[in-house]
């Protein structure tokens, strides 16, 4: 038997939002639907080199504007349940960049119980799988 040929793994770099925190209709419950929630968003994107960042211009990277602009189009959508259903749009938004290979996703209601500071999920996922 031969062995498969291994390709060797992509450089990556990541791409950093930490809490953006953006106004989401969303909630299971009537009185949740009734005005935006405060829902704060981070991401880690990684993404694959193409080699050194030389010329110091923005096409050589991946923007993390891309990323910011996708999450606050997405809160200005319609409304949705649940923060799983959210996080895998974002998620999907992400890894829709030809460069993307994974993408962690974490979304909190910062005012869903007053004893609480945050409640919130977190996935993971990978381009392909």
């Amino acid at each position: 038997m031969f062995a498969a040929a291994i390709a060797p793994p992509v450089p990556t770099y990541g791409i950093l939002v930490r809490n953006l925190v953006l106004p989401v209709r969303i909630g299971i419950h009537p009185h949740e639907r009734a005005a935006p929630q405060r829902v704060r968003c981070s991401v880690e994107l990684a993404v694959a080199e193409t080699g050194p960042v030389i010329a110091d211009h923005i096409d050589e990277v991946v923007n993390y504007e891309y990323v910011v602009t996708g999450l606050r189009r997405l809160a200005a959508e319609d409304s949705v349940n649940l923060l799983e259903t959210l996080a895998e749009k974002a998620a999907a938004l992400c890894l829709s960049h030809p460069r993307a290979r994974r993408v962690r996703i974490t979304l909190e209601k910062l005012d869903a119980f007053e004893d609480a500071a945050a409640v919130g999920v977190a996935i993971e996922r990978r381009r392909g799988a």
